[in-house]
Protein backbone atom coordinates (compact mmCIF):
# COMPACT_ATOMS: atom_id res chain seq x y z
CA UNK A 1 0.00 0.00 0.00
CA UNK A 2 1.24 3.13 -0.91
CA UNK A 3 1.65 5.79 1.80
CA UNK A 4 -0.16 8.79 -0.38
CA UNK A 5 -3.28 6.45 -0.52
CA UNK A 6 -3.91 6.54 3.72
CA UNK A 7 -6.69 8.50 3.99
CA UNK A 8 -9.06 6.45 7.34
CA UNK A 9 -7.74 5.44 10.10
CA UNK A 10 -8.78 2.10 8.65
CA UNK A 11 -5.63 2.81 5.99
CA UNK A 12 -3.63 3.21 8.24
CA UNK A 13 -3.89 0.21 10.28
CA UNK A 14 -3.80 -1.31 7.14
CA UNK A 15 -0.68 -0.22 6.36
CA UNK A 16 1.29 -0.41 9.87
CA UNK A 17 0.43 -4.15 9.65
CA UNK A 18 0.98 -4.86 6.07
CA UNK A 19 4.73 -3.79 6.25
CA UNK A 20 4.69 -5.11 10.22
CA UNK A 21 6.38 -2.63 11.74
CA UNK A 22 6.93 -2.99 15.47
CA UNK A 23 7.22 1.18 15.59
CA UNK A 24 6.34 4.17 14.07
CA UNK A 25 7.56 7.62 14.11
CA UNK A 26 4.85 10.43 14.84
CA UNK A 27 5.78 14.10 15.24
CA UNK A 28 4.21 17.27 15.55
CA UNK A 29 5.58 20.90 15.03
CA UNK A 30 6.11 23.73 18.13
CA UNK A 31 6.07 27.39 18.20
CA UNK A 32 8.95 27.76 16.15
CA UNK A 33 8.59 25.32 13.79
CA UNK A 34 10.85 22.72 15.09
CA UNK A 35 9.07 19.02 15.28
CA UNK A 36 9.02 17.39 17.72
CA UNK A 37 8.15 13.26 17.66
CA UNK A 38 9.08 10.09 18.96
CA UNK A 39 8.90 6.52 17.98
CA UNK A 40 6.02 4.84 18.74
CA UNK A 41 5.01 0.86 19.31
CA UNK A 42 2.88 -0.17 16.72
CA UNK A 43 0.09 -1.30 18.94
CA UNK A 44 0.04 2.07 21.03
CA UNK A 45 -0.11 3.85 17.76
CA UNK A 46 -3.21 1.59 16.15
CA UNK A 47 -5.19 2.29 19.67
CA UNK A 48 -4.06 5.75 19.57
CA UNK A 49 -5.44 6.30 16.26
CA UNK A 50 -8.96 6.74 17.60
CA UNK A 51 -8.77 7.66 20.73
CA UNK A 52 -5.27 9.89 20.53
CA UNK A 53 -2.40 10.11 23.06
CA UNK A 54 -0.18 12.44 25.75
CA UNK A 55 2.08 14.61 24.66
CA UNK A 56 4.19 16.48 27.14
CA UNK A 57 2.95 20.37 27.15
CA UNK A 58 6.17 21.68 27.79
CA UNK A 59 6.93 21.36 23.55
CA UNK A 60 4.36 24.90 23.60
CA UNK A 61 6.59 26.36 26.49
CA UNK A 62 9.93 26.06 25.82
CA UNK A 63 12.21 27.57 23.23
CA UNK A 64 14.00 26.36 20.16
CA UNK A 65 16.84 25.50 22.58
CA UNK A 66 15.01 23.71 24.83
CA UNK A 67 14.76 26.52 27.68
CA UNK A 68 11.42 27.30 29.25
CA UNK A 69 9.83 30.67 28.72
CA UNK A 70 9.98 32.42 32.33
CA UNK A 71 9.33 35.75 33.31
CA UNK A 72 7.29 36.52 30.57
CA UNK A 73 3.11 36.25 30.64
CA UNK A 74 2.83 32.60 29.66
CA UNK A 75 -0.42 31.33 30.80
CA UNK A 76 -1.28 28.32 29.27
CA UNK A 77 2.03 26.38 30.36
CA UNK A 78 4.67 26.49 32.73
CA UNK A 79 6.02 25.81 36.17
CA UNK A 80 3.04 26.93 37.81
CA UNK A 81 0.74 24.05 35.53
CA UNK A 82 3.32 21.19 36.37
CA UNK A 83 3.43 20.40 33.30
CA UNK A 84 1.00 18.39 32.13
CA UNK A 85 0.19 15.95 29.13
CA UNK A 86 -1.97 17.42 26.31
CA UNK A 87 -4.38 15.70 23.72
CA UNK A 88 -2.91 14.78 20.62
CA UNK A 89 -4.34 13.37 17.59
CA UNK A 90 -2.79 11.31 14.91
CA UNK A 91 -3.34 12.36 11.04
CA UNK A 92 -3.89 9.38 9.44
CA UNK A 93 -3.95 11.08 5.88
CA UNK A 94 -0.43 12.33 6.67
CA UNK A 95 1.43 9.37 6.10
CA UNK A 96 4.93 9.32 4.78
CA UNK A 97 7.52 6.61 4.29
CA UNK A 98 11.35 7.50 5.52
CA UNK A 99 13.22 6.24 2.29
CA UNK A 100 16.55 5.98 4.96
CA UNK A 101 14.69 4.09 7.47
CA UNK A 102 13.55 0.99 5.18
CA UNK A 103 9.89 1.44 5.26
CA UNK A 104 9.35 3.17 8.70
CA UNK A 105 6.45 5.24 8.29
CA UNK A 106 5.70 8.88 9.96
CA UNK A 107 2.40 10.65 10.95
CA UNK A 108 2.01 14.16 11.76
CA UNK A 109 0.11 14.88 14.69
CA UNK A 110 -1.65 18.21 16.39
CA UNK A 111 -2.77 19.29 19.82
CA UNK A 112 -6.36 19.03 20.56
CA UNK A 113 -8.44 20.56 23.66
CA UNK A 114 -6.77 23.58 25.30
CA UNK A 115 -3.67 23.23 23.61
CA UNK A 116 -5.31 23.23 20.57
CA UNK A 117 -5.70 27.31 20.58
CA UNK A 118 -2.05 28.27 20.48
CA UNK A 119 -0.99 24.79 18.31
CA UNK A 120 0.35 26.66 14.95
CA UNK A 121 -1.28 23.82 13.25
CA UNK A 122 -4.49 24.27 14.38
CA UNK A 123 -4.44 27.88 14.16
CA UNK A 124 -4.05 27.50 10.46
CA UNK A 125 -6.76 24.75 10.47
CA UNK A 126 -8.71 28.14 11.99
CA UNK A 127 -8.00 29.91 9.47
CA UNK A 128 -8.44 27.62 6.34
CA UNK A 129 -12.00 27.21 7.72
CA UNK A 130 -12.49 31.13 7.75
CA UNK A 131 -11.56 30.81 4.42
CA UNK A 132 -13.97 27.87 3.50
CA UNK A 133 -16.81 29.92 5.68
CA UNK A 134 -16.29 32.58 3.15
CA UNK A 135 -16.96 30.43 0.04
CA UNK A 136 -12.39 29.64 -0.96
CA UNK A 137 -10.78 26.75 -0.93
CA UNK A 138 -6.99 27.95 -0.67
CA UNK A 139 -4.25 27.09 -2.51
CA UNK A 140 -0.22 27.87 -1.15
CA UNK A 141 3.24 27.12 -1.89
CA UNK A 142 6.53 28.30 -0.42
CA UNK A 143 9.60 28.90 -1.78
CA UNK A 144 12.78 28.79 0.44
CA UNK A 145 16.47 29.74 0.16
CA UNK A 146 19.00 27.63 2.04
CA UNK A 147 22.58 28.04 2.59
CA UNK A 148 24.45 24.70 2.71
CA UNK A 149 27.54 23.80 4.24
CA UNK A 150 30.48 21.22 4.52
CA UNK A 151 30.02 20.68 7.58
CA UNK A 152 29.05 18.75 10.97
CA UNK A 153 26.67 19.88 14.05
CA UNK A 154 30.09 19.06 15.71
CA UNK A 155 32.56 21.03 13.26
CA UNK A 156 30.72 23.97 13.13
CA UNK A 157 30.60 24.12 17.37
CA UNK A 158 34.32 23.42 16.92
CA UNK A 159 34.56 26.66 14.63
CA UNK A 160 32.30 28.25 17.06
CA UNK A 161 30.31 29.69 13.92
CA UNK A 162 33.19 31.25 12.19
CA UNK A 163 34.85 30.70 8.96
CA UNK A 164 32.50 27.80 7.49
CA UNK A 165 33.01 26.31 4.16
CA UNK A 166 30.25 26.48 1.57
CA UNK A 167 29.92 23.67 -0.54
CA UNK A 168 30.36 25.91 -3.30
CA UNK A 169 32.05 28.96 -3.76
CA UNK A 170 31.68 32.21 -5.25
CA UNK A 171 28.32 33.97 -6.23
CA UNK A 172 26.56 31.78 -8.76
CA UNK A 173 22.97 32.36 -9.47
CA UNK A 174 21.16 30.14 -11.20
CA UNK A 175 24.49 28.38 -12.39
CA UNK A 176 24.14 25.20 -14.92
CA UNK A 177 27.64 25.06 -13.87
CA UNK A 178 26.70 24.62 -10.35
CA UNK A 179 23.64 22.08 -10.62
CA UNK A 180 25.51 20.03 -13.31
CA UNK A 181 28.61 19.28 -11.37
CA UNK A 182 26.99 18.58 -7.85
CA UNK A 183 24.03 16.91 -10.01
CA UNK A 184 23.97 13.62 -8.17
CA UNK A 185 23.42 16.11 -4.71
CA UNK A 186 20.61 17.93 -6.39
CA UNK A 187 19.05 14.58 -7.67
CA UNK A 188 19.20 13.05 -4.16
CA UNK A 189 17.22 16.15 -2.80
CA UNK A 190 14.86 15.80 -5.54
CA UNK A 191 13.91 12.15 -5.30
CA UNK A 192 13.75 12.70 -1.36
CA UNK A 193 11.27 15.23 -1.82
CA UNK A 194 9.47 13.66 -4.26
CA UNK A 195 9.06 9.99 -2.44
CA UNK A 196 8.37 11.81 0.99
CA UNK A 197 4.94 13.95 -0.75
CA UNK A 198 6.44 17.43 -0.41
CA UNK A 199 7.69 17.88 -4.29
CA UNK A 200 10.22 20.31 -5.20
CA UNK A 201 8.75 22.38 -8.36
CA UNK A 202 12.07 23.93 -9.27
CA UNK A 203 15.07 23.88 -7.55
CA UNK A 204 18.36 26.41 -8.28
CA UNK A 205 21.58 28.12 -7.10
CA UNK A 206 20.88 31.53 -5.26
CA UNK A 207 23.51 34.39 -5.47
CA UNK A 208 26.32 33.60 -2.52
CA UNK A 209 28.28 30.55 -1.70
CA UNK A 210 26.83 27.08 -1.02
CA UNK A 211 22.72 28.87 -1.46
CA UNK A 212 19.48 27.04 -3.09
CA UNK A 213 15.93 28.33 -3.43
CA UNK A 214 13.69 25.27 -3.47
CA UNK A 215 10.45 26.31 -5.03
CA UNK A 216 7.76 23.93 -3.31
CA UNK A 217 4.77 22.95 -5.73
CA UNK A 218 1.14 24.42 -4.92
CA UNK A 219 -1.35 22.58 -2.81
CA UNK A 220 -4.47 22.94 -0.87
CA UNK A 221 -2.76 25.40 1.76
CA UNK A 222 -3.37 22.87 4.36
CA UNK A 223 -1.26 21.13 2.83
CA UNK A 224 1.37 22.96 1.61
CA UNK A 225 1.80 23.99 5.36
CA UNK A 226 2.79 20.73 6.26
CA UNK A 227 5.10 20.05 3.15
CA UNK A 228 6.58 23.53 3.71
CA UNK A 229 7.58 21.79 7.58
CA UNK A 230 8.04 18.53 6.59
CA UNK A 231 10.27 20.08 3.98
CA UNK A 232 12.51 21.89 6.20
CA UNK A 233 12.79 19.27 8.59
CA UNK A 234 14.10 16.47 6.01
CA UNK A 235 16.23 18.49 3.90
CA UNK A 236 18.61 19.44 7.18
CA UNK A 237 18.36 15.28 8.04
CA UNK A 238 19.06 14.52 4.66
CA UNK A 239 22.48 17.39 4.80
CA UNK A 240 23.38 15.86 8.04
CA UNK A 241 22.98 12.46 6.74
CA UNK A 242 25.36 13.39 4.11
CA UNK A 243 28.17 15.32 6.11
CA UNK A 244 26.65 18.61 5.21
CA UNK A 245 24.78 21.12 6.75
CA UNK A 246 21.69 23.16 5.91
CA UNK A 247 20.79 26.36 7.56
CA UNK A 248 17.47 28.14 7.29
CA UNK A 249 18.64 31.09 9.07
CA UNK A 250 17.04 34.34 8.20
CA UNK A 251 20.78 35.86 7.61
CA UNK A 252 23.79 33.76 8.67
CA UNK A 253 26.25 36.50 7.68
CA UNK A 254 26.90 40.00 7.27
CA UNK A 255 28.70 39.76 3.55
CA UNK A 256 25.17 37.83 1.48
CA UNK A 257 21.33 38.37 0.95
CA UNK A 258 19.00 37.07 3.49
CA UNK A 259 16.87 33.98 3.05
CA UNK A 260 13.97 33.89 2.15
CA UNK A 261 10.52 31.89 2.67
CA UNK A 262 7.68 33.70 0.06
CA UNK A 263 4.35 32.34 0.21
CA UNK A 264 2.65 31.89 -2.95
CA UNK A 265 -1.67 32.38 -2.34
CA UNK A 266 -4.49 31.89 -4.18
CA UNK A 267 -8.08 31.86 -3.72
CA UNK A 268 -11.07 29.37 -5.68
CA UNK A 269 -14.97 29.60 -5.50
CA UNK A 270 -15.47 26.49 -3.70
CA UNK A 271 -18.86 26.43 -5.75
CA UNK A 272 -17.55 25.90 -9.37
CA UNK A 273 -13.42 26.00 -8.85
CA UNK A 274 -13.24 28.97 -10.46
CA UNK A 275 -10.56 31.55 -9.47
CA UNK A 276 -11.71 33.69 -7.05
CA UNK A 277 -8.37 36.10 -8.17
CA UNK A 278 -8.61 36.06 -11.82
CA UNK A 279 -10.34 39.20 -13.69
CA UNK A 280 -9.67 39.39 -17.29
CA UNK A 281 -11.28 42.81 -18.11
CA UNK A 282 -9.91 44.42 -15.14
CA UNK A 283 -6.21 45.69 -14.78
CA UNK A 284 -3.45 43.06 -13.85
CA UNK A 285 -6.25 40.63 -14.37
CA UNK A 286 -6.84 41.40 -10.43
CA UNK A 287 -10.55 40.71 -9.29
CA UNK A 288 -12.42 42.67 -7.12
CA UNK A 289 -11.53 40.05 -4.69
CA UNK A 290 -7.67 39.41 -4.85
CA UNK A 291 -7.84 43.32 -4.73
CA UNK A 292 -9.72 43.32 -1.26
CA UNK A 293 -7.46 40.55 -0.15
CA UNK A 294 -4.09 42.55 -1.11
CA UNK A 295 -5.44 45.28 0.76
CA UNK A 296 -5.85 43.41 4.07
CA UNK A 297 -2.49 41.71 3.90
CA UNK A 298 -0.53 45.28 3.45
CA UNK A 299 -3.02 46.40 5.64
CA UNK A 300 -2.33 43.99 8.58
CA UNK A 301 1.31 43.28 7.73
CA UNK A 302 2.91 45.73 10.75
CA UNK A 303 0.90 44.07 13.07
CA UNK A 304 1.25 40.35 12.09
CA UNK A 305 4.64 41.00 11.07
CA UNK A 306 5.92 38.68 14.16
CA UNK A 307 4.07 35.80 12.59
CA UNK A 308 6.61 36.06 9.61
CA UNK A 309 9.60 37.14 11.23
CA UNK A 310 10.06 35.62 14.50
CA UNK A 311 13.60 35.49 15.71
CA UNK A 312 15.81 38.31 16.63
CA UNK A 313 17.85 37.39 13.48
CA UNK A 314 14.85 38.08 11.01
CA UNK A 315 15.10 41.61 11.46
CA UNK A 316 18.96 41.62 10.50
CA UNK A 317 17.30 40.58 6.78
CA UNK A 318 14.88 43.57 6.72
CA UNK A 319 17.14 46.05 5.29
CA UNK A 320 17.04 47.70 2.35
CA UNK A 321 18.68 46.28 -0.99
CA UNK A 322 18.88 42.98 0.46
CA UNK A 323 15.66 41.81 -1.68
CA UNK A 324 13.55 41.70 1.74
CA UNK A 325 11.23 44.57 2.31
CA UNK A 326 10.82 47.53 4.94
CA UNK A 327 7.56 48.37 4.46
CA UNK A 328 4.37 46.90 4.07
CA UNK A 329 4.17 47.92 0.26
CA UNK A 330 2.79 45.75 -3.23
CA UNK A 331 3.52 45.63 -6.51
CA UNK A 332 2.84 44.26 -9.69
CA UNK A 333 5.88 41.52 -10.60
CA UNK A 334 8.17 43.74 -8.68
CA UNK A 335 10.50 42.12 -6.40
CA UNK A 336 11.33 45.26 -3.99
CA UNK A 337 7.95 44.95 -2.90
CA UNK A 338 6.71 43.40 0.38
CA UNK A 339 3.68 42.23 -1.64
CA UNK A 340 4.11 40.80 -5.32
CA UNK A 341 1.03 40.57 -7.84
CA UNK A 342 1.27 38.23 -10.38
CA UNK A 343 -0.91 38.59 -13.58
CA UNK A 344 -1.62 35.23 -14.96
CA UNK A 345 -4.22 32.62 -16.27
CA UNK A 346 -7.95 31.70 -14.26
CA UNK A 347 -5.13 28.94 -12.82
CA UNK A 348 -2.14 30.73 -12.18
CA UNK A 349 -3.52 34.57 -10.75
CA UNK A 350 -2.05 34.85 -7.25
CA UNK A 351 -0.04 36.88 -4.77
CA UNK A 352 3.53 36.27 -3.64
CA UNK A 353 3.34 37.38 -0.03
CA UNK A 354 7.73 38.38 -0.29
CA UNK A 355 7.79 39.45 3.56
CA UNK A 356 8.38 35.88 5.07
CA UNK A 357 12.04 34.92 6.10
CA UNK A 358 13.12 31.21 6.02
CA UNK A 359 13.02 30.76 9.35
CA UNK A 360 9.21 30.99 9.89
CA UNK A 361 7.13 28.78 11.22
CA UNK A 362 4.97 27.43 8.30
CA UNK A 363 2.09 27.36 9.91
CA UNK A 364 1.94 30.60 11.38
CA UNK A 365 3.21 32.38 8.54
CA UNK A 366 0.24 31.26 5.94
CA UNK A 367 -2.21 31.58 8.68
CA UNK A 368 -1.33 35.25 9.28
CA UNK A 369 -0.86 35.69 5.58
CA UNK A 370 -4.17 34.11 4.39
CA UNK A 371 -5.99 35.32 7.04
CA UNK A 372 -5.18 39.12 6.47
CA UNK A 373 -5.97 38.75 3.51
CA UNK A 374 -9.50 37.03 4.13
CA UNK A 375 -10.12 40.23 6.43
CA UNK A 376 -9.32 42.28 3.67
CA UNK A 377 -12.30 40.00 1.59
CA UNK A 378 -14.61 40.93 4.92
CA UNK A 379 -14.10 44.57 5.55
CA UNK A 380 -13.41 45.13 1.57
CA UNK A 381 -10.10 47.30 2.01
CA UNK A 382 -8.43 48.62 -0.37
CA UNK A 383 -4.59 48.71 -0.93
CA UNK A 384 -2.83 51.70 -0.85
CA UNK A 385 -1.43 53.28 -4.62
CA UNK A 386 0.80 50.33 -6.45
CA UNK A 387 4.35 51.18 -5.90
CA UNK A 388 6.65 51.27 -9.34
CA UNK A 389 10.17 51.20 -9.83
CA UNK A 390 12.39 50.53 -6.52
CA UNK A 391 10.32 51.01 -3.40
CA UNK A 392 13.69 50.95 -1.18
CA UNK A 393 13.97 54.21 -3.04
CA UNK A 394 11.05 55.32 -2.42
CA UNK A 395 9.51 57.25 0.99
CA UNK A 396 5.94 55.43 1.94
CA UNK A 397 3.19 55.98 4.18
CA UNK A 398 4.14 55.81 7.99
CA UNK A 399 1.19 53.11 8.70
CA UNK A 400 3.23 50.99 6.31
CA UNK A 401 6.56 51.09 8.20
CA UNK A 402 7.16 48.27 9.53
CA UNK A 403 8.73 47.12 13.27
CA UNK A 404 11.94 47.12 13.56
CA UNK A 405 12.61 44.80 16.57
CA UNK A 406 11.22 41.39 17.79
CA UNK A 407 9.85 43.34 21.10
CA UNK A 408 7.99 45.82 18.92
CA UNK A 409 6.80 43.23 16.16
CA UNK A 410 5.34 41.87 19.42
CA UNK A 411 3.92 44.62 20.96
CA UNK A 412 2.20 45.28 17.92
CA UNK A 413 0.45 41.90 17.57
CA UNK A 414 -0.67 41.81 21.16
CA UNK A 415 -2.41 45.26 20.37
CA UNK A 416 -4.03 43.89 16.89
CA UNK A 417 -7.48 43.70 16.91
CA UNK A 418 -8.28 41.71 13.88
CA UNK A 419 -4.87 39.62 15.10
CA UNK A 420 -7.11 38.80 17.97
CA UNK A 421 -10.28 38.24 15.66
CA UNK A 422 -8.18 35.77 13.05
CA UNK A 423 -6.42 33.93 15.72
CA UNK A 424 -8.20 34.13 19.04
CA UNK A 425 -6.79 35.87 22.32
CA UNK A 426 -5.24 32.60 23.53
CA UNK A 427 -3.05 32.60 20.60
CA UNK A 428 -1.64 36.23 20.41
CA UNK A 429 -0.71 36.62 24.33
CA UNK A 430 0.59 33.23 24.27
CA UNK A 431 3.04 34.08 20.83
CA UNK A 432 3.67 37.60 21.91
CA UNK A 433 5.24 36.44 25.22
CA UNK A 434 7.30 33.90 23.30
CA UNK A 435 8.41 36.61 21.12
CA UNK A 436 9.22 38.59 24.43
CA UNK A 437 11.41 35.78 25.74
CA UNK A 438 13.26 35.67 22.38
CA UNK A 439 14.64 39.05 22.09
CA UNK A 440 15.32 38.96 26.28
CA UNK A 441 17.40 36.08 25.84
CA UNK A 442 19.29 37.50 22.72
CA UNK A 443 19.69 40.88 25.59
CA UNK A 444 21.75 38.53 28.03
CA UNK A 445 24.31 38.32 25.40
CA UNK A 446 27.30 40.35 24.15
CA UNK A 447 28.10 40.12 20.31
CA UNK A 448 31.26 40.32 18.35
CA UNK A 449 30.16 43.61 17.23
CA UNK A 450 29.75 45.15 20.56
CA UNK A 451 33.24 44.12 21.76
CA UNK A 452 35.06 45.30 18.65
CA UNK A 453 33.79 48.60 18.72
CA UNK A 454 33.27 49.74 22.68
CA UNK A 455 36.14 47.04 24.27
CA UNK A 456 39.19 49.67 23.77
CA UNK A 457 37.94 52.85 22.76
CA UNK A 458 34.73 53.64 25.03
Amino acid sequence: MDPRDVKTTADAVKIVKARKLTHVKVGLFDNDGIMRGKYMMAEKFISALDGGFAFCNVVLGWDSQDQLYENVDIKYTGWHTGFPDAAVRILPGSCREIPFEDGMLLFLCEFEGDAARICPRNLLTRVLQRASDLGFDAYAAFEYEFFMFNETPDSIRAKNYRDLEPITPGFFGYSMLRNSVHAELYHDLLELCEQMDFPIESLHTETGPGVLEAALAVCDAGEAADKAALFKTFTKIWAQRNDMMATFMAKWSNDYPGQSGHIHISLRHKEDSRSAFYDPQQPMNMSDLQRHFLAGQQTLMPEMLVMLAQTVNSYSRLVPGFWAPTDATWGCENRTTALRVIPGSDKSQRVEYRLGSADANPYIALAASLGAGLYGIEHQLEPTEMVTGNAYDQEHPKHLALPQTLTAAAEALRGSAAARELCGDEFVEHYAASREWEEREFRKHITDWELQRYFEII
